[in-house]
């Protein structure tokens, strides 16, 4: 459950670097990535998804405020404006994530979530109507074949994964986890085409963003009938509890964050893009390993083919993009 933030170009370096030095924080933040699913499932129920967000990045935010300080007050109003938006949209991605992994298994919800991979690009040639590019700009070309072939395989996959038990109907889970990976493609498109925020600092952009996010789950918070209030889950949390909240919070957002903007500025932003695609795997790992998911063996045979067909993807467009 990622937060998402812009990915800068990277800076010239001074004295070579092996690339493993750079790549292994940005793969950990994969793995991290992955095992958040299990951990909110962990922590969160039906009646605490509100709170659990609430407290989750509340307990950031102000990290974030007195690290990019400076340039928050150098926004300007139109910046503001812009990164406010993409925090409403994104606090529709936090609640489609975290009411989804409450509903389904921390498996599913890793591997449907990486559809976003898939559908991002899909998005992006029906907007430009071309096929987009690695550097953001739109290609004349059409989409190639290798990369709708990735798609289908990607799609049976998810149709397997979620039938593991027999052919029934979806779980409210899988469909929200689906309706949140075409939440986090909307929430990229609208990165993409709001100028305001094009030429922001990458730290304030998602400062602001979470912050709205934030304001939204607080808002929610205040209704009757939302679930246990912030205050009364953070009393009523054990250590386990906090333990997986600060994992969430410290790991999955703030090192997370850091570890990009540090990486893109060492790396090239293609790189990062690569190892953070990893995050299905691990997740499909966690919950396997560590919450006993069985997924049978469609499911299996599914998630085989979401991480084939999301990997594939992602190269397809990559070497259409010369």
């Amino acid at each position: 459950m990622a937060a998402s933030s812009p990915v800068a170009a990277p800076l010239s370096l001074g004295a070579p670097r092996p690339a493993w030095l750079t790549d292994l924080p940005v793969l950990l933040v994969a793995v991290v990535w992955g095992a958040s699913y299990l951990a909110a499932k962990g922590i969160t129920t039906t009646h605490t998804v509100i709170a659990v967000l609430v407290l989750r990045f509340a307990v950031v935010l102000p990290v974030l405020v007195v690290a990019g300080w400076a340039r928050l007050r150098a926004l300007s109003a139109a910046q503001w404006r812009g990164a406010s938006t993409l925090g409403l949209i994104l606090s529709g991605i936090f609640l489609l994530e975290t009411y989804g992994v409450v509903h389904t298994s921390a498996t599913n919800a890793g591997l449907i979530i990486s559809l976003t991979m898939i559908f991002t690009p899909l998005a992006e040639a029906a907007v430009h109507r071309a096929r987009p590019r690695a550097d953001g700009s739109a290609g004349a070309a059409p989409m190639p074949r290798a990369f709708l072939a990735a798609a289908a395989l990607s799609v049976t996959g998810v149709v397997l994964l979620t039938q593991g038990g027999g052919f029934t109907a979806p779980s409210l889970g899988d469909l929200l986890m689906l309706l949140a990976a075409v939440a986090r493609t909307v929430h990229v498109l609208a990165m993409s085409r709001t100028k305001a925020v094009q030429g922001a600092d990458a730290l304030s952009l998602t400062t602001v963003q979470l912050g709205a996010a934030v304001a939204v789950f607080a808002v929610i918070a205040a209704f009757p009938g939302t679930g246990a209030s912030p205050w009364a889950v953070a009393l009523d949390f054990g250590p386990r509890e906090w333990a997986g909240l600060l994992f969430l919070s410290v790991f999955c957002t703030l090192f997370a964050f850091f570890v990009q903007m540090w990486a893109v500025r060492r790396t090239s932003p293609s790189r990062v893009s690569l190892l953070l695609g990893t995050e299905p795997l691990w997740a499909a790992d966690a919950g396997i390993a560590l919450a006993g998911d069985r997924p049978g063996v469609l499911g299996l045979v599914g998630a085989v083919l979401v991480l084939a067909g999301t990997s594939w993807g992602r190269r397809a467009v990559g070497e259409g993009a010369g």
